[in-house]
């Protein structure tokens, strides 16, 4: 009786040595606010769920910046294994070596990522399309605006808000004024997109819209502004009707976050299979529904009233950046805005 005691304590005690399977954590570094809420409903819980022994911690961050800055902090000693950020701070991370390189021998979803989520010199791959679009007040605007000319209109004098340069919004908006007009090279000569938003300043009541340009749209504080669409539609959806969204006819140019596996994370084998199911059909695909980026995989498949509200149909119509180039000549651009834009705004 002793010695079954004994033995079973015996095999109590091994069974407690041994070790359940054990859990692994991925550190994710992204956007805060909207972004992280969605993101984690639409994407990190369902693999969480698929994945009962892999937990995603999501760390939000202010921006691509303030990320890379914590990535640098962190290189002689890794605690993120995932980064998203803006395909620009990616390059950097990637030259300054803090990125594994994300390809086929990680997830065979690389193959069907559209043309436009790879890119020369970036470790990381796309993994959602934003772009620029019109915004507009319903009371003030009647008949919805279908060009960016729209921003020239004498008669919305003091009555149109967007970001100035050196944000991406005032050097996108310039990038399309200048393919609009002739442009055909930006990171040459921008010249006549300068001047096209010499003729756009005069209508601007503010370059620095507080909080943010969505609800100066909304309230009626101004009756035109330039945003991204992913935030646009969530407002829009939230604004009683008073706001709406144009993508031009011209066409549009794209914002891409890009995921990015840290080298030396302390999860990285765990890192590698959320990267395999985040760029997957499904996981864009939900990400699209829950917050209108269009997805990077050409393989997703998106409801047409989501679709629709995207730049999915409309890649055909999506102005080519260098956005490696442009980070080469940002601060001229930038230049030219205070030199010859911004005076000419009430």
């Amino acid at each position: 009786m002793k010695k079954s005691i004994l033995l079973s304590g015996i095999l109590m005690l091994g069974a407690a040595a041994l070790p359940a399977h054990a859990e692994q954590t991925v550190t994710f570094l992204g956007y805060s606010g909207l972004f992280q809420e969605r993101y984690t409903k639409a994407v990190i819980e369902p693999f969480m769920a698929a994945n009962p022994d892999i937990k995603v911690d999501y760390f939000p961050q202010q921006g691509s910046a303030a990320m890379l800055g914590s990535l640098r902090a962190q290189k002689a000693a890794p605690q993120a294994d995932i980064a998203l950020m803006d395909v620009s701070v990616a390059k950097t991370g990637t030259d300054e070596g803090l990125f594994d390189k994300i390809d086929e021998s990680v997830t065979r979803n690389v193959a069907d990522l559209y043309p436009n989520a790879r890119f020369e010199g970036v470790a990381g791959v796309g993994a959602t399309f934003d772009n620029l679009v019109l915004i507009y007040n319903t009371d003030a605007i009647k008949t919805a605006p279908d060009s960016w000319n729209a921003l020239k209109d004498s008669a919305l004098k003091g009555k149109v808000a967007m970001l100035s340069a050196p944000d991406i919004v005032g050097i996108g908006t310039t990038i399309i004024m200048d393919h609009m007009n002739g442009g055909t090279d930006f990171i040459k000569n921008i010249d006549a997109g300068i001047n096209a938003m010499a003729e756009v300043a005069p209508n601007v009541q503010t370059w620095e819209p507080k909080p943010e340009v969505y609800p100066n749209v909304v309230n009626g504080q101004v009756s035109l502004g330039v945003g991204w669409n992913a935030r646009s539609q969530v407002n829009a959806d939230g604004s009683n009707g008073k706001m709406k969204v144009v993508l031009p006819k011209e066409g549009t140019i794209l914002q891409i976050n890009t995921l990015n596996l840290v080298k030396g994370g302390p999860s990285s084998e765990a890192a590698r299979k959320f990267v395999d199911y985040a760029l997957s059909p499904e996981a864009q695909a939900a990400f699209t529904a829950a917050m209108y980026y269009a997805p990077t995989n050409a393989k997703a498949t998106v409801a047409d009233d989501v679709s629709d509200r995207t730049v999915v149909k409309a890649m055909d119509k999506v102005i080519p950046v260098d956005w490696i180039g442009l980070s080469k000549v940002r601060d001229q651009v930038t230049q030219d805005w205070r030199r010859k834009v911004i005076p000419l705004s009430r």
